[in-house]
């Protein structure tokens, strides 16, 4: 097993773990209905402060997460959210998880990140329990302001 940052030369690795997410949330029209087009998930990619990571079995794609680093205006830092993560079924259980968010913290050491935030719905123990052994509980709220064009 194998975890890696994906760039630009990562495209059809990026599509897989799509899949990924898309079977691991039980969620094909989000993630599989209106698929973008390679330009936009290249120039994705190529930002700085868009970090996907991959966990490979040899070729395939069996895990990974997708955070964004936020750069904070009331002090000079910044703080790295995780906004999606996922293994594949027949994957789980192995410390992959783990392994990403190990992996996700040295670079985040790397470039200065204070902190890093992860949202877990109720339901889900395993993740709650992953994050728990790595770090503080909050319990704030979540709210969806949809902005006016998806009103």
């Amino acid at each position: 097993m194998t975890i890696r940052r994906l760039n630009s030369t990562d495209l059809q690795s990026l599509k897989d773990l799509n899949v990924v997410f898309s079977e691991a949330f039980a969620d094909p029209e989000t993630h599989l209905s209106k698929k973008p087009s390679d330009s936009y998930l290249l120039k994705l990619l190529s930002k700085s402060h868009v970090i996907v990571l991959a966990a490979f079995d040899g070729a395939a794609v069996v895990g990974g997460l997708v955070a964004y680093v936020m750069e904070k205006y009331e002090q000079e830092r910044s703080e790295i959210y995780i906004y999606d993560l996922a293994v594949a079924e027949n994957y789980r259980r192995r410390g992959i998880a783990r392994d990403l968010i190990l992996h996700l913290k040295a670079i985040g050491k790397e470039i200065g990140a204070w902190v890093i935030l992860v949202q877990a719905d109720k339901p889900d123990t395993p993740a709650i329990r992953l994050y728990e052994s790595l770090g503080t509980k909050e319990e704030p709220l979540h709210f969806d302001i949809l902005s006016e064009q998806n009103s």
